[in-house]
Formats: structure tokens, C-alpha cells, sequence
């Protein structure tokens, strides 16, 4: 991997450089909300941000999804692909792009998807955790790969790790705005990064938590917790690993009608519905419960299906708390 440093006199032309690759999005700031947007000036971009509401995956999977047109008797697809460039994604959002990698780029792969990460590059910034954070306990609170370019803040810039090809051939065009990176910069660089690795407020214990599980299916804590959830299915459709949809036909007369994919939610009492009427799913309890389980699976060359990002908590109606759950189904036990 190469690194380069980035001074902050450079910043703006070298974001600026960046529109020449696609069109641009970068967290943006609504209200109390923020959102990766379109954007053309750097001063319209919020890198102080914590987390966006809708996770990166909205450019890849997104939530309403147009795919085919039928009109008269052909089918037609939509629409074509953007090329774009996601700039200041954090380290856990791109932990999150590489589990629906695994799951969009298994053969047979989804070809929606793969055209759009094909033409899309990925330019990760540096974060300090809030209340909700808990990546550093599943260990996505740094990325050593799933990026072109990840900046890191320095006092007097970003230090850039290059990690790709399409990272290099960026560095490369931008040369005379990069600079060696001396041992100061080094210094600060760990200097930041203990800092941050201090900074986490909230950690998960994920020693056996599939053997927890298995053993905790019938814990009073779901019942629990289940009188207190909505059941809106918030939680999944901000996760950034969520990745259950649907597909149907909406028509608009006799002879034309669009095919949509939409994000699905194992919260809703229709995803578990299946032919001859049967929900394999059928109380909110076991929906509450279905997804911690799903969350804390473990697959050995993924990890688990959640990357502490934060977002279920933040933005759940009724104040459900990830960690706090799963912290009192293992106490249950005791």
C-alpha cells in the first residue's frame, strides 16, 4: 500500500480533481440529518459527520429500484449507470459495502449491482466515534481494504493510504498535489488513531455470542423487548448490511408496467409469508428475534453481519439499544 500526504492548501483543488472521475457524492447536512448527496463545491460537504441516515449501499442497492419497462410486449431496461465517486465514507460503511460484496458478486452475480461498483470509486475519511459507535468491537473501525483512497487528518492535512488501482491511477494524475510522508506525519498519524481507538464510548462482547445465542432462544429478554418494539422496520432499512428485497410489477394500464426492486424487511409480518398462506415468522417476537440472530452471525470470511455503525440505535423509534440487548440476553443466562 502507498502513502502519500495530502496537504491542507491542496484539499479543495485535489476534491475538485475529482469530478473529471464521476459525478461526485459526499455527506451533506439536512436539519439534524445527514445524507451522501450530489455535490459541486467542497463547502457543501460535511466531513464532521458521524453517520449518514440511508448507508452508502443506497448507490448500489437502492431502496426503489426500477429495472425493466414493459411496453406492448418488450421488456426494457431502465436506466444506464452513473459513474460515481463516494467521498468521505467511513471505515465501517466500506466494511459494510465488502459483506454485500459477498453476498451482490457470488456467482451468479447480481449484474445491477456489479455495473454500478464497477464504476464507482470509494474515498474514505477518518471519524471519531459518538454515543452510538461500536465498530471498534467487531473490528470494522479501520480499513486495510474495500477502498480506493482513505484519508486520515492530520493537523496540517490528510495522510492518503492508496489502496487500488483506480487509487493509484488518482495519485498519479494528482501528483503535484501529494507529498512525502515524513516521520512528523507518522507521529501524528498514531497520535490520532489512539486517540480514536480511546474515544469509544460503547463495546460489544462478542466472546461466544453464537453459542450465546443458541442458548438464549427462548430468554424472556425478546419477550421483553419485543412488547417494546414497533415492529416499523427502521433498524433494516438504515443497516448497512440489510440486504433483503423484493421484487414486483407495478402497472400502469393493460400493456405497460415497471418491474421494481425495493428494500423488504424481515420486521414486516409479509416477509415471512409464503405460498398456501404460511409465515414461517408469524409473531413480532419472532421477527424481533430473528434479527440479533442474523446481526450476530458469524461467517468466518465476512465476519458478522453487523458493523457497529450505530444506526439501528439512533435512529429506532422506541429507543432500542443493539448492544444493551444483547448485553442482557447474556446476563440472562448467568
Amino acid at each position: 500500500m502507498r502513502y502519500v500526504k495530502l496537504p491542507e492548501e491542496n484539499f479543495e483543488e485535489f476534491f475538485n480533481s475529482l469530478k473529471k472521475w464521476g459525478n461526485v457524492y459526499a455527506p451533506t447536512k439536512q436539519g439534524n440529518i445527514y445524507s451522501f448527496k450530489k455535490v459541486e463545491e467542497l463547502s457543501e460537504v460535511s466531513l464532521d459527520y458521524n453517520r449518514t441516515m440511508l448507508p452508502p449501499k443506497k448507490f448500489f442497492v437502492r431502496p426503489k429500484d426500477e429495472m425493466l419497462k414493459l411496453k406492448g410486449k418488450k421488456w426494457e431496461e431502465c436506466n444506464g449507470v452513473e459513474k460515481i465517486v463516494l467521498f468521505g465514507i467511513h471505515s465501517c460503511d466500506i466494511h459494510g459495502l465488502q459483506i454485500l460484496d459477498k453476498v451482490y458478486l457470488e456467482e451468479p452475480a447480481d449484474p445491477y449491482y456489479k455495473k454500478r461498483r464497477e464504476n464507482s470509486i470509494i474515498i474514505g475519511i477518518s471519524c471519531m466515534p459518538d454515543e452510538y459507535c461500536f465498530c471498534k468491537s467487531l473490528g470494522t473501525d479501520f480499513a486495510m481494504s474495500g477502498f480506493d483512497l482513505f484519508l486520515h487528518e492530520l493537523p496540517d492535512g490528510y495522510l492518503v493510504r492508496v489502496g487500488s488501482v483506480k487509487g493509484h491511477e488518482i495519485a498519479w494524475e494528482n501528483e503535484n498535489l501529494f507529498e512525502d510522508v515524513s516521520e512528523e506525519d507518522l507521529k501524528n498519524f498514531r497520535a490520532f488513531e489512539e486517540e480514536r481507538a480511546k474515544a469509544f464510548k460503547k463495546a460489544l462482547n462478542k466472546e461466544g455470542l453464537a453459542d450465546m445465542l443458541d442458548l438464549a432462544f427462548n430468554s424472556p429478554v425478546w419477550k421483553k423487548y419485543e412488547k417494546i418494539c414497533l415492529g416499523c422496520g427502521s433498524c433494516n432499512m438504515v443497516c448497512p448490511t440489510c440486504r433483503c428485497y423484493e421484487v414486483c410489477d407495478l402497472w400502469t394500464n393493460a400493456y405497460e408496467s415497471v418491474r421494481i426492486r425495493r428494500y423488504d424487511s424481515c420486521f414486516m409480518e409479509s416477509h415471512g409469508l409464503v405460498a398456501g398462506g404460511h409465515n414461517f415468522r408469524p409473531t413480532r417476537l419472532d421477527r424481533f428475534r430473528h434479527r440479533y440472530y442474523c446481526k450476530s452471525y458469524f461467517d468466518p470470511s465476512a465476519g458478522f453481519n453487523c458493523v457497529g455503525c450505530g444506526r439501528c440505535d439512533e435512529f429506532c423509534p422506541a429507543k432500542i439499544e443493539h448492544v444493551k440487548v444483547l448485553d442482557e440476553v447474556r446476563e440472562a443466562l448467568e
